[in-house]
């Protein structure tokens, strides 16, 4: 049970931290290029795409080095990992679209 609450804690903390950066930098990269994100539908595109991006980050690699030990873990196959990122690319690039 403790290893469960651990892995839950540390879940949140990923997508905390790990979400903050990769928000901060498509912020740092669409303002390069003079487009304001915050408080439109586009962020919350970003936003989405993210949380996909670590789904998949998280699926792949980072549940195998935690703390749960438990039964049902596997890799997502190669062609659902693909279309997410894809999905997660595009949501990132039509962001802007949508204000």
């Amino acid at each position: 049970m403790l290893r469960l609450i651990l892995e839950l804690f540390r879940i949140i903390a990923i997508i905390f931290i790990l979400g903050s950066l990769l928000g901060a930098l498509v912020n740092v990269f669409y303002a390069s290029i003079e487009i304001n994100l915050d408080n439109t539908t586009g962020g919350w595109f970003v936003g989405v795409a993210i949380l996909l991006l670590l789904f998949v980050l998280y699926r792949n690699r980072l549940q195998f080095s935690g703390f749960y030990k438990g039964k049902g873990k596997e890799k997502l196959s190669k062609k659902i990992s693909v279309s997410l990122i894809c999905f997660s690319i595009v949501m990132i690039v039509v962001a802007p679209f949508f204000r």
